[in-house]
């Protein structure tokens, strides 16, 4: 039986565990989108897991949806993330830069110029904003037009050049969480009525797109995915074609020979094994809330190659350490979750005491 902790070829690195941190926005960058000045000791206490997948990572401007969240696609911000790259390999660990692009889950406060959000569809999204000024609802977005959505994956295509010029291993694109990606795939945010909408070919398309667009740039070896289907988030919405829309997207997905995919899970336990099916590469599977003696079932249970947890290593460090020896897990503290210092974010104790 393969254990959590055998090694593992993932595109052209080697893990050493089939443990990752999965992708936690903290919102503690600079205003500008440069990795905070904690963010490289905060991603290496961390690396004896054997992948970190990194916070959601703005593109572009238009990509950035909260307040003090990092980018990758300026100088500064190359440097940044360089110090957390070396860092973590530095520690023997890997990393890869989630690409995220907010899409209408934003609010112009949140952004440098007061950008107003961009989604496939003119479709307010309901969402609650966290703001320099308070909580504020999320205003309508403008819809993307043609030129605008090639401009997109550029973008997105330039951001995972950057990725690498900053020493990541590969990027995740972020087609979860009812972000941008998710936004073209439910009716709910997607009413268009030209390629990019209606059919689930077209709802597909531009993850397609940016998943293509990316291998092209970086090789699909470093090229990663994650989603996930049947969430109900901010008024994200897939509709019964759901499944079939996942099916189809994850066969197309697998044409391209991604490093991974990422499946954040729902619930939908015959999807799941249909995506274990039509996937013949890597999988990441992510159960949110998932107890820890549930740890490592869907290895053993062969529905995974890899098992992807926020919260236990967020507080944990030493979590591979702590699952080895059975030791007691520290608690994560919600209220440093999202900015702040470096309380709730490099102080959390170790085995050793430190």
């Amino acid at each position: 039986m393969t254990s959590l902790f055998n090694t593992i070829q993932l595109g052209r690195v080697t893990l050493s565990n089939r443990l990752a941190m999965a992708p936690m926005t903290r919102s503690r960058a600079q205003f500008d989108g440069t990795p905070g000045a904690s963010a490289a000791t905060y991603y290496a206490q961390r690396a004896s897991v054997g992948l970190i997948i990194t916070e959601g990572t703005q593109p572009s401007e238009d990509g950035q949806g909260y307040m003090l969240t990092p980018g990758i696609y300026t100088d500064a911000h190359v440097a940044g993330w360089r110090t957390v790259s070396d860092a973590v390999h530095d520690r023997g660990g890997r990393l890869f830069i989630q690409l995220m692009h907010a899409g209408r889950l934003s609010h112009p406060d949140n952004t440098p110029h007061h950008r107003q959000s961009v989604a496939p569809s003119a479709i307010e999204s309901g969402a609650q904003m966290f703001t320099p000024t308070g909580l504020q609802p999320a205003p309508a977005p403008r819809a993307l037009s043609l030129n605008e959505i090639r401009q997109t994956t550029t973008d997105f295509r330039f951001a995972a050049k950057r990725a690498i010029e900053a020493g990541a291993d590969g990027v995740e694109i972020h087609g979860a969480n009812a972000y941008l990606v998710q936004q073209f795939l439910a009716p709910s945010s997607n009413s268009r009525t030209d390629a990019y909408g209606g059919p689930i070919e077209n709802r597909a398309r531009f993850a397609i797109e940016v998943a293509q667009a990316i291998a092209e740039e970086i090789g699909a070896d470093r090229t990663a995915i994650r989603l996930s289907p049947g969430t109900t988030l901010w008024g994200i919405d897939e509709g019964p074609e759901g499944p079939a829309l996942y099916r189809y997207l994850v066969a197309e997905l697998n044409r391209l020979g991604p490093a991974y995919l990422h499946i954040m899970h729902q619930g939908d336990v015959p999807l799941l094994a249909d995506i274990r099916r039509l996937w013949t590469g890597t999988l990441m599977v992510n159960h949110p809330g998932r107890a820890r003696e549930q740890i490592g079932s869907d290895l053993n249970g062969g529905l995974a190659d890899l098992e992807s947890y926020g919260q236990m290593v967020l507080a944990n460090p030493d979590f591979v350490e702590r699952l080895k020896v059975d030791a007691p897990m520290n608690i994560a503290d919600r209220n440093s979750f999202f900015g702040g210092n470096d309380a709730g974010y490099i102080d959390y104790r170790t085995i050793g005491g430190k």
